[in-house]
């Protein structure tokens, strides 16, 4: 069972993460998190990755549904996606797939929000590609 998705763009990182965060919003997913692992390892191991950042996509309506049916489910909350460059003009994103984790509540409730979250994810990789 795969645990991610995603899509690699014709894009440089930071058009890439621009045009990801209009397509989430697109969406009504809000961006709560974003970690620039790229600069962690360079700050605390000295090692460079090539910009590479975790945003944590939440739709409050969703999360809510998640909360209520099981409140410890509020563990595998937010879909993290990933924005990791691979070269000066393109950019991969990955998506953590909600169903894979969400399953883990084993929750009738939170099993149905996964199911309308990955169809959400799935049209930003298609607004993605386009």
């Amino acid at each position: 069972m795969s645990y991610a998705f995603g899509v690699e763009i014709d894009l440089p990182f930071a058009a890439a993460l621009e045009k990801l965060q209009a397509d989430l919003h697109a969406e009504k997913l809000g961006v709560v998190s974003d970690i620039n692992v790229a600069a962690i390892l360079k700050n605390k191991l000295g090692e460079e990755i090539g910009e590479y950042r975790i945003l944590g996509a939440c739709a409050p309506m969703l999360a809510k549904r998640v909360i209520d049916s099981q409140p410890v489910a509020g563990t595998l909350l937010p879909c993290n996606v990933v924005v990791r460059q691979l070269s000066e003009s393109r950019t991969a994103i990955d998506f953590m797939d909600p169903v894979t984790v969400l399953a883990l509540a084993d929750d009738d409730a939170a099993n149905a929000v996964a199911e309308e979250a990955r169809g959400i994810l799935m049209r930003v990789v298609e607004r993605l590609k386009g």
